[in-house]
Formats: C-alpha cells, structure tokens, sequence
C-alpha cells in the first residue's frame, strides 16, 4: 500500500500515506525536520512587519508602556512574544523601551525552534507562554501557523476531510466532517451545500487563543495576522505555502511555510468578546503613533539629509500601514483585568 512507503523529501524520509491537513502541517512545520527548525530561520522565506520596518518594534513599545501604565506600573512586567521566530521582535523592542521600564521587564519568547546564539541574555526562551504573568502577550503570525484541518464540500454538498501526500502535496476527500469540527463549520465557516467550496476548520487556533489569554493574571493580549471575519469567507480557502520570498503550493515535506489566514472573530469568542477589539492593522498602528505620511518639501531645503531619512521612515511607516498589504492584517485585542480603552483610545472596534 502506498500509505505504508516512504521516500526522500527536503527533510529527509517522509511517508507516502494519505492523512488530514492538521497532521501533515504539524509534522511539516514543527517535526524534526521541519520548516521551522531550518538554520536560516522563518525570515529566510518570508517578511513579516517586525522585519518591514523598526516602527514595528516601536510601536509595540509604545504599546508595552499603555499597558505598563494601565497596571500601575508593576514590579515586574512581563512582554510575551508567542511564535518569536528568532527573537526579531524582543530584540526590537528592548532597544527602544525607556530605561525605567526596562529595569523592570521580563522579555519570554515562546518558541518550538531552539534559541538561536547570541540572542540578548535578558530574553528567556521558553516553549510555551510563562502562566501568572502581569504584562502584555503579543502573537505576530502565531495563530496562521497552529495546524489546522481543511474541509471541502463534495459533488453532493457534504464537507468532507482534505487529505494530503506529505511528498508531493497531491490531495484527495477522506471522511464526512462530524462532531466538533462540523459544527465549529456551521457557526463559522459554512460550507455545506456548495460543491468545491473549502474551508479551514479554525478550532485549533480558537483553543491555543484561549489558552494563551488565560495565561495573563492581568495585562493585554494581542494577536496580529491576515485574517477574516464571517461575512467575508473566501470561498475557497487560504492556503499557501511559501519558499524563499515567493508563494507555493503548499506541499508538507518541510521545504515551505504552510500557512491560513485566521478567523480571528471565532478567536475572539472563544474566550468571551467582552474586552475584545478587532481592529485592522492600520488603525491599531496609527493608534500607537505609527503614520504613512510624507515629510514636509520645506525640509529638503533646510536639511536634506534629514529629509531623506524622514522620507525613507515614512516610506517604511506606510509599508506597515498599506491597504491591500500589511496593512489589512487583523489585530485581535483581549484585556484582561485592565480597561482595553487604556491600550487603544481612538481606534473604533470594527
């Protein structure tokens, strides 16, 4: 039986046999040879916005400080990075946080790779959010990553497993979708009835949410991804893979990212939407400080090294606010124990 040999992928013998999205993804990102545990890192394929711009890192610095001030100003104030890549991130961020804030933070980056050298010492790596924390947890393309299953509606209109051949990514329908994961479809993604529509089934993803929100004893958390919201399902799903800065099929051998855009309102509600903002990047960022807009021409006749510069950031600064780009990511905010208004003060939820 074909589901019984094996062959030669990029990480070395995977087998041939047919199985559903969330066990491929998973073996294909986090295994032993995965996606993940390539030396060259995430960053090596693909460009998030912590690497678009150091306004990134900024801005949820700004944002570290609300929520500092929000608490009280505790002893020890925790920032969490969920999915650090290779800590980009953390080290951003302490290297623009005031000194008295910094005298007091506890950086954690949680992480499935190993620590990568020469990260600063400060950083603590550990493999999943530290429980109890005061402070702020924030996942930047965390939940695109947690392993999902995929459904597609056959001939007849019933959704049925995605199955998938690790080697070559070749797909076929498994079984009817029951239980749990078919009901998470009628709430969320519904796809009966129409023959070839697909859906990710986001369960996965609403629990390791709900998990690392009721990792806070008090503070704010914040998950930032491409996303969608019911209303406005693709009707074919979002899956894609990507290989040194372009876009694939999503194969699971290891030699990709795997990735889905998130139903970040089905997130929300499975910790309670009480205290919960979705908000698009843009707004979140112009919140925090961080604009697109061009400097002043007067500049370029008074200081035109400055202008230059000045240009060159809010060139940067658009980047990370663009419609149709980085811009349209979701940000998915969820207080707890502190106002979210003291985080976001004129960002509406949309």
């Amino acid at each position: 039986m074909a589901d019984q040999s094996t062959v030669t992928a990029y990480g070395g013998a995977v087998t041939t046999r047919w199985q559903g999205w969330r066990q491929a993804t998973e073996a294909a990102l986090y295994g032993p040879n995965g996606f993940f545990h390539r030396p060259e890192g995430p960053a090596g394929h693909f460009s998030t916005s912590v690497h678009a711009s150091p306004r990134y890192a900024a801005a949820v610095a700004e944002l570290l400080a609300r929520v500092d001030r929000a608490l009280g100003g505790p002893a020890e104030l925790a920032l969490v990075d969920v999915g650090a890549g290779r800590g980009e991130l953390l080290t951003g961020v302490l290297g623009c946080v005031p000194a008295e804030l910094s005298g007091r933070l506890t950086p954690y980056a949680v992480e499935r790779a190993a620590r990568p050298e020469g990260l600063d010492p400060r950083i603590r790596w550990c493999a999943e959010p530290p429980r109890g924390v005061t402070g702020l947890l924030f996942a930047n393309e965390w939940l695109d990553n947690v392993p999902v299953e995929v459904a597609e509606s056959d001939e007849h209109g019933v959704p049925r497993y995605v199955l998938v051949r690790a080697e070559d990514g070749a797909q076929r329908l498994g079984e009817p979708v029951t239980g749990a994961d078919a009901e998470w479809l009628d709430r969320w993604w519904p796809i009966a009835g129409a023959p070839g529509a697909r859906a990710e089934i986001g369960r996965p993803r609403d629990a390791a949410w709900a998990e690392a929100v009721g990792s806070l004893a008090r503070g704010l958390a914040v998950a930032v991804d491409y996303a969608h919201q019911r209303a406005t399902r693709p009707p074919f799903g979002t899956l894609t893979g990507y290989r040194a800065g372009r876009e694939v099929d999503p194969v699971p051998d290891g030699s990709c990212d795997l990735t889905s855009h998130v139903a970040l309102d089905a997130c929300a509600a499975a910790v309670g939407e009480t205290g919960c903002l979705l908000l698009s990047q843009r707004e979140a960022l112009r919140d925090l400080g961080v604009g697109g807009a061009r400097p002043p021409l007067s500049l370029a006749a008074t200081d035109p090294a400055g202008y230059v510069r000045a240009l060159a950031e809010a060139s940067r600064a658009a980047e990370l606010t663009a419609a149709g780009g980085l811009g349209d990511f979701g940000w998915l905010v969820r207080s707890v124990g502190v106002p979210v208004e003291a985080a976001f003060t004129t960002a509406p939820p949309s």
